[in-house]
């Protein structure tokens, strides 16, 4: 039986014979088909949020990028971060703009009112207000509230929401509910399920998303599979192991016709010291922008 791409997600895995050099064909023949959408990673090595992007990094990844994706999801609008949907545009990507918010008031602000003008200007397809601050508790249910219902005050025609832990929609049904999409990330890899039960595991936490948002539209804002690190519990990383979570969540995607946005497009050396060692390797390219599985 064939692994090509339209199969059932349970070939790709451990029960299988499939050596390595057909894995690696069957990533670039699934990357090179295209997919819906990447988180987009700015930062270069020895950067870190805080730091000052350039419009010639922004553009060179953005070029890399461009031939296999439909949608960028960027996570700031400060430090550089607000050019990335207005080169976006230039390049024909479609763009779901996240402001970053924290426990720093001032900066909350100034986020926000920087996603108001490129939504207002024409450059945001998805406005985002805020990343998992409420798994992060850096601010309160009724101030993360306040904060969306001013940003969908200030712009029209556009969907507003908030993107954190699938299961955060099942429990604060007041943000489901000011929400016009749902933007869940979805992690077996974070909750320790071996990767050959992945996909089905992702499966059921965008089901729960999706009973959650009582007939919204949900989007998987987040998921991937690191290939270097320790391991979480059951979950492994490991090169073989993120190919095949890459590979069969976009044929799902695809079959399914689930909108997802793949964590992450380049490795990030920063963000080992919230995540440990892993932190660094979630990207389908190398810090050097140089695709990882071939």
């Amino acid at each position: 039986m064939s692994y090509r791409k339209g199969k059932v997600l349970s070939l790709i895995d451990s029960h299988n014979s499939i050596d390595s050099e057909e894995l690696g064909v069957l990533f670039k023949e699934t990357l090179e088909a295209g997919i819906h959408g990447i988180a987009f990673s700015a930062y270069e090595e020895g950067q870190e949020p805080g730091h000052q992007i350039t419009e010639e990094q922004i553009r060179r990844r953005l070029e890399i990028l461009q031939p296999h994706v439909q949608w960028i999801r960027s996570f700031s609008c400060t430090d550089g971060n607000e050019m990335i949907p207005v080169i976006a545009k230039e390049y024909g990507i479609k763009t779901l703009v996240g402001a970053w918010l924290s426990d720093d008031t001032k900066l909350n602000q100034k986020e926000t009112n920087k996603l108001i003008e490129l939504a207002q200007g024409g450059f945001v397809d998805i406005a985002a207000v805020g990343n998992e601050v409420m798994y992060r508790k850096e601010m309160t249910e009724d101030e993360l509230l306040n904060t969306i219902s001013f940003v969908k005050s200030k712009i029209q025609n556009i969907p507003v929401a908030y993107v954190d832990a699938y299961y955060e929609f099942e429990n604060r049904p007041r943000i489901t509910e000011i929400c016009d999409v749902i933007l869940a990330n979805c992690y077996p890899f974070w909750e320790g399920c071996h990767s050959d039960y992945a996909i089905l595991y992702m499966k059921d936490m965008y089901q729960r998303a999706v009973r959650a948002g009582n007939g919204k539209k949900v989007i998987i804002s987040e998921c991937g599979w690191p290939n270097k690190g320790q391991s979480h519990h059951g979950a492994h990383p490991s090169s073989e192991n993120a190919m095949k979570y890459f590979i069969n969540t976009q044929n799902w995607s695809k079959e399914e016709d689930v909108e997802v946005f793949y964590f992450s497009s380049f490795d990030e050396a920063w963000k080992t010291g919230d995540e440990g060692d892993v932190g660094a390797y979630w990207g389908l390219y190398d810090k050097g922008e140089n695709l990882k599985y071939q």
